[in-house]
């Protein structure tokens, strides 16, 4: 079964799907093996990792496939890409979604901001027209072919244009043929009660930053408004951020690593990147 057919299965069913955001095949990974069924990889998350750069559409398609690429192949869970807005037009879109079909992700996110993007928590967003954007999704749907790639559509017209305007183009997209509904950043728990409210038979995608513009609320209230996939896109970034930093101060002021807590045991991660497996495999080849 392809990862693309697996995500299709998760979101056939009733419960709610949280989703944590990566940005590197270790973080992958583990998300792995802490047992979650789906990862995500966050634009904002690859730039800063990858570039020391924010999200501000520094990172190309193909530094985001590279990176992209590698992760799927450390991974046999179903991954989901943020790919921005598809890098340019509808030609574009085309050719960033049979570049996914081949790397195998499962799905794939699709924005209407303008070219450069921003963070969708970040102030001075641009949209471009939401007859633009369908015909993207369109395009989209007709370059995925028969290989069940998810299309995640996403509209941040909520800050520039309003929540009214941010519905009235969540329902042109899929009736453009988007599989899953992201309206980025909405303000309020009334907002996203408004948004649940008007998509009532759609898979709806709550994107919960935190300190972002969107309420944290917990997966069982989500679940109870009617969203189907929770994004966590940069909680494992501020938090590893927050551990390196506070590594780097000990060993600054101390001037070594004794008394430093909070590192995982080396054996342990030996394992989780798979030593023993591979000097197994490497005694079997050993003359």
């Amino acid at each position: 079964m392809s990862t693309s057919q697996k995500l299709r299965e998760l979101l056939a069913r009733p419960e709610i799907i949280v989703i944590p955001g990566v940005y590197d095949c270790l973080s992958a990974k583990l998300v792995e093996q802490t047992g979650f069924e789906v990862a995500a990889t966050s634009g904002f998350g690859i730039a800063a990792s990858t570039l020391g750069l924010p999200d501000y559409g520094f990172l190309t398609a193909t530094e985001m496939f590279y990176s992209v690429g590698r992760i799927t192949q450390s991974i046999n869970i179903p991954l989901i890409a943020d790919c921005d807005t598809g890098y340019g037009n509808a030609l574009n879109v085309m050719r960033t979604v049979k570049d996914a079909v081949q790397i195998g992700l499962a799905g794939i996110i699709l924005e209407d901001q303008e070219w450069p993007k921003k963070c969708g928590h970040f102030e001075g967003k641009r949209v471009i027209s939401m007859h633009e954007h369908a015909g993207k999704i369109r395009a989209a749907v007709e370059a995925r072919g028969d290989s069940g790639l998810v299309i995640i559509a996403r509209t941040d017209a909520r800050a520039p244009l309003g929540l009214e305007e941010a519905i009235k183009r969540g329902k042109s997209y899929i009736n453009a043929g988007a599989d899953v509904l992201f309206i980025e950043a909405p303000q309020s728990v009334a907002e996203l009660q408004t948004i649940a409210a008007a998509f009532p038979h759609v898979p709806l995608v709550a994107n919960i930053v935190e300190g972002g513009k969107t309420p944290e609320m917990t997966t069982a209230e989500l679940q109870k408004l009617g969203f189907k996939i929770i994004f966590f896109p940069l909680t494992a970034l501020m938090a590893v951020t927050e551990v390196m930093s506070a590594c780097f101060r000990h060993l600054k002021e101390q001037g070594s690593t004794a008394n430093l807590t909070g590192l995982m045991n080396f054996q342990d991660f030996q394992e989780l990147i798979g030593v023993p497996k591979y000097l197994q495999i490497e005694k079997e080849y050993i003359v």
